[in-house]
């Protein structure tokens, strides 16, 4: 790809991933999102983590706001991230009620550190990741701030990228420290990247 500028390469896949999103009818999008969110709920991973970690959704992404609340009536920790102002940054917190969010960095709902607990530890919990799309080896495009990627640096438990099927792609660019998601999970399948095994 000599000569290729990667950065505008990505922006126009962001750009067709975005459109892609706006474009599905409410009611269809909502049936992708019932069907991703049971496909989490049957990963033997989910069963035995104690805490969950999430991204909060909005309009145009795989919806959290149903799995928040079914973690935390299966009795589980849920932690959504606050991005730290000023820095490329973010940390998770704990929350009980999704009232305990507010509009924050880019107008995407965050905890209240002061209604909210910091998780400083990340035993045996799972991560759900957003990504603007994925590809079928397990590399995401997020939307380019690298808030997650670094997050992931330090993260060492089970990651699951969640993806509508319309953004998923056979390759993607990505760099040599970029790191593959462990679970991939659109509306049609489970994909693990630890094994090359995929289940329906």
């Amino acid at each position: 790809m000599a000569g290729v500028d990667i950065r505008q390469v990505k922006r126009a896949l962001r750009d067709g991933f975005k459109a892609a999103r706006r474009g599905m009818e409410s009611q269809v999008q909502q049936q992708k999102d019932q069907q991703i969110l049971a496909r989490i709920l049957r990963l033997p991973e989910y069963a035995t983590a104690s805490t969950v970690l999430t991204y909060v959704s909005t309009s145009i992404e795989v919806d959290t706001h149903a799995l928040i609340r079914q973690a935390l009536a299966d009795g589980k920790r849920v932690a959504v991230p606050r991005c730290t102002p000023g820095r490329i940054d973010m940390k998770f917190y704990l929350i009980e009620d999704l009232a305990q969010l507010e509009p924050g960095t880019f107008g995407v709902l965050e905890p209240d550190p002061e209604r909210c607990r910091e998780l400083r530890h990340y035993q045996n919990s799972i991560c759900i990741l957003p990504g603007l799309g994925y590809d079928l080896q397990g590399y995401r495009l997020g939307y380019g701030k690298g808030y997650y990627d670094r997050f992931l640096s330090r993260y060492h438990g089970k990651n699951i990228g969640v993806c509508y099927n319309i953004c998923l792609k056979s390759l993607l660019p990505h760099g040599r420290y970029d790191k593959m998601v462990d679970i991939l999970v659109t509306e049609k399948f489970v994909k693990r990247l630890c094994a090359p095994s995929q289940e329906g």
